[in-house]
């Protein structure tokens, strides 16, 4: 079967389309793909992952033609003016 696993920088981003076999879960094709030499600051005990926008754990198993995502941390930025009070 065929999946895919994408992942996006805010300079690059890579969606790589890979033959798997039937039994394979989200952890076994982000490692199959390749994704994690191409990106090594990836962290998969730190990101999220999801299914076409659903957030699924590591060990759920894939079906033919699912898009395996992974997700980057967002951090909030303060500006010098963002704290609590609304002066």
């Amino acid at each position: 079967m065929r999946v895919s696993v994408a992942y996006n920088e805010q300079i690059r981003s890579a969606w790589i389309p890979i033959q798997v076999t039937e039994d394979i879960n989200v952890q076994q094709a982000i490692e199959q793909s390749g994704i994690l030499q191409r990106f090594p600051d990836i962290d998969l005990n730190k990101q999220r992952v999801g299914i076409f926008g659903k957030l699924v754990k590591l060990d759920t198993p894939l079906h033919d033609g699912d898009r395996v995502e992974i997700y980057r941390q967002i951090i909030k930025v303060q500006d010098d003016d963002d704290d609590d009070d609304d002066d």
